[in-house]
C-alpha cells in the first residue's frame, strides 16, 4: 500500500516504488525477497531525523515493476544503483540490507565500491545454505507455483514465521502482504530468485562464496546483525559471519526474529547509528 511520503519513479522505463526523507549523510535501505520498503518504515521516520533516507521496494517487489531481464542478485543490484542515481545520490551511502537486501547491499558494495561508505547486514542472506524450508521449496517449479498462489492462510503462516513476537503480525501487514502476493508478477520473481540463489538442499554455495570473498578484501565498515529467534535464516550465520568477515563488528538481538529493524526498533536505531558515528561517510 502506498503512504503519503511513497513516491514512483521511472527509472530506464520502469516504475519504482520508493520513500525518501531528511538531510544529511545518506542511508539505503533493503528489504528481503517477497517484501516491500515497509519492513523499514520505523527506520526510516528514525533515521530521517540526520540522514537522507531511501527505502526501496527492489525490482519486482511491492510498488516496482519487475525487470525485463530474469531477477538475480546482480540484476537487483544494479537496478538498485540506477535507482539511486534517479534520486541524486551522488555520495557513499550506508547500506542497510536485510535477508536478501543484504545480499544485495553486499552485491552492489563489491561492483561499485565508491557508491557504498558502509554495510549494515540485517539477518542477511549469504552466510550460509540453511534457510526455511518454504524458500527452499521454491526450487521445484511446479510446487513453488502452487506454494506461492495467494491465500489469507499462507500469509499469516509467513508473517508469523518473521517475528518471535507474534504482537507484530498486524491486520495491516497481514493485508499487505496479501496485496503483494496477489500482483501478477509476484510469483514469477520469487521463482527466479529462488531459483538463482538455491536448490532444494539450500543456498547454494557457488554464488556466497564468491560474494563474501570480494565483501572480505573491501575496505568498508561493516556491522552485521542477527535475531537469536530467526525461523528463516538460523542465527548460527551470524557465527559464519564473524568467521568470514572477521572485521565486521556482529551483534546478536535476544529473543527477536527475523526483523530486528522493528521488534527492536529503538535499539536497532542506537546500534546503527552508534556504529556510523565511529565510521561516517566519506564524501
Amino acid at each position: 500500500m502506498t503512504g503519503p511520503t511513497d513516491t514512483t519513479l521511472t527509472v530506464r522505463g520502469r516504475a519504482v516504488r520508493c520513500r525518501v526523507a531528511g538531510q544529511g549523510p545518506p542511508v539505503v535501505l533493503l528489504h528481503g525477497i517477497g517484501r516491500t520498503l515497509a519492513d523499514f518504515a520505523d527506520q526510516h521516520d528514525l533515521l530521517a531525523r540526520d540522514h537522507r533516507v531511501v527505502s526501496l521496494d527492489l525490482a519486482g517487489h511491492g510498488g516496482s515493476a519487475p525487470l525485463d531481464e530474469p531477477h538475480t542478485l546482480p540484476a537487483l543490484a544494479r537496478a538498485t544503483a540506477d535507482c539511486l542515481d534517479a534520486l541524486g545520490v551522488d555520495r557513499p551511502a550506508h547500506l542497510v540490507g536485510n535477508s536478501l537486501g543484504g545480499a544485495v547491499a553486499m552485491r552492489l558494495a563489491v561492483d561499485d565500491p565508491t557508491r557504498v561508505a558502509s554495510l549494515v547486514l540485517v539477518n542477511s542472506a549469504g552466510f550460509g545454505a540453511e534457510v526455511t524450508i518454504a524458500l527452499r521449496l521454491l526450487a521445484l517449479r511446479p510446487l513453488g507455483r502452487l506454494l506461492l498462489r495467494p491465500s489469507r492462510a499462507v500469509v499469516r503462516r509467513t508473517e508469523r514465521a518473521l517475528f518471535h513476537d507474534r504482537r507484530h503480525v498486524t491486520a495491516a501487514r497481514l493485508a499487505e502482504a496479501l496485496a503483494v502476493a496477489r500482483r501478477p508478477h509476484a510469483a514469477r520473481v520469487m521463482l527466479e530468485l529462488a531459483g538463482s540463489l538455491g536448490t532444494i538442499r539450500g543456498v547454494a554455495p557457488g554464488w556466497r562464496a564468491e560474494l563474501l570473498d570480494a565483501v572480505a578484501r573491501l575496505d568498508l565498515p561493516i556491522l552485521v546483525i542477527w535475531g537469536d529467534r530467526d525461523l528463516i535464516l538460523p542465527a548460527v550465520h551470524l557465527d559464519a559471519a564473524r568467521a568470514r568477515l572477521p572485521r565486521a563488528r556482529a551483534h546478536l538481538f535476544a529473543d527477536t526474529g527475523h526483523l530486528p529493524q522493528i521488534e527492536r526498533a529503538e535499539e536497532f536505531h542506537r546500534l546503527v547509528t552508534g556504529f556510523w558515528a565511529e565510521h561516517p561517510a566519506r564524501g
